[in-house]
């Protein structure tokens, strides 16, 4: 996370000793409860929208006790944070308020007071009573999964009643969702998430001047689909998604080196050098694409090796001068 390792609170001293290192931090903080029950330093910018409500965030925080160096309680050690939806995984009053303040890529302190924190009681034995603690929040993402859910349970009717922006972010959402499930390794979460999308993109049907944005949204979805059925270990699939990424894109690089991939892997030589050949000759510098061309020659050379030494064997002369399989 971008913040110290130590507790800011304790960093900001004040020369009166009678104010507490939260008390002077407090007093150039934004007030974003309107009783002074969440106090707000921004200390890098974040950018677009901010989160909405319901939403399912991506997040390092550190949180902290005054007077305390370590945190009490910390993700930044995971290698990769946890998605959260709020309300549900974040119970944090304090939190769940700051966090409707931010935007991808802020990086905030705030201070929570008792009633937006642990209260009264606190929790026992790390959080006294009556504590007034602070949270150093980085807002990686949000994907609004509130709305996404919505729209897909409605008929297939009700949903060709919105405008088409609105079927396109939702399938973009949905899309979103599946690629943290992808780099999170969850490959059929993440497979779900992207025929999802594709499902409500099929459904839709657009006028002429508009059909090109629906396709554009298909393709990404069938990259997507391809690359997670290589994952999955089902080439047939995945080659299935890359040929209809190639129908919308026919020079898509990515698309063809997919295909290309699982040709490979169902041992399909002639097909996968095809397919590959004409990736490189899109992007002739990618390291990826040459690789893999240089991978297949190596197959290729085996599966003819083995080819003419079964050729020899079937063909060998007998003991009678004759060949096998001959009446």
């Amino acid at each position: 996370m971008g913040g110290s390792a130590r507790n800011p609170g304790v960093l900001q001293r004040d020369d009166s000793p009678s104010q507490s290192p939260y008390q002077h931090l407090s007093q150039r903080m934004l007030d974003i409860s309107g009783d002074r029950g969440v106090l707000k330093d921004v200390i890098r910018e974040g950018a677009g929208e901010l989160v909405t409500p319901d939403a399912s965030v991506l997040v390092k925080y550190s949180g902290y006790l005054e007077h305390m160096d370590k945190p009490f309680d910390s993700n930044c050690f995971r290698k990769t944070p946890r998605l959260m939806k709020l309300g549900e995984d974040i119970t944090l009053w304090g939190m769940e308020l700051g966090l409707l303040s931010m935007r991808r890529g802020e990086l905030a302190r705030f201070l929570f007071k008792p009633t937006y924190a642990y209260g009264t009681l606190g929790c026992p034995p790390l959080i006294p009573p009556n504590t007034t603690v602070l949270f150093e929040i980085e807002l990686l993402d949000f994907l609004d999964s509130a709305e996404s859910d919505k729209f897909c349970a409605l008929s297939a009717e009700q949903q060709g009643q919105f405008p088409l922006e609105k079927v396109l972010k939702v399938a973009a959402t949905e899309r979103e969702f599946g690629n943290y499930l992808f780099r999170q390794n969850r490959f059929y979460d993440a497979k779900m998430r992207y025929k999802r999308a594709l499902m409500l993109l099929r459904r839709r049907t657009a006028p002429a001047e508009e059909q090109h944005l629906v396709e554009t949204a298909k393709l990404l979805v069938f990259l997507n689909l391809s690359f997670t059925y290589l994952k999955l270990e089902r080439p047939t699939m995945a080659l299935r998604y890359g040929e209809q990424a190639l129908i919308i894109d026919q020079k898509n690089a990515k698309a063809l080196f997919r295909c290309g991939q699982a040709c490979l892997l169902m041992t399909e030589y002639q097909k996968a050098r095809d397919f590959l050949v004409r990736a490189q000759r899109e992007q002739p510098f990618n390291h990826d694409i040459n690789n893999e061309l240089k991978k297949l020659a190596g197959y290729y050379r085996d599966y003819m090796d083995k080819e003419r030494e079964m050729c020899h064997r079937m063909f060998a002369p007998g003991d009678n001068g004759s060949t096998i399989g001959e009446n």
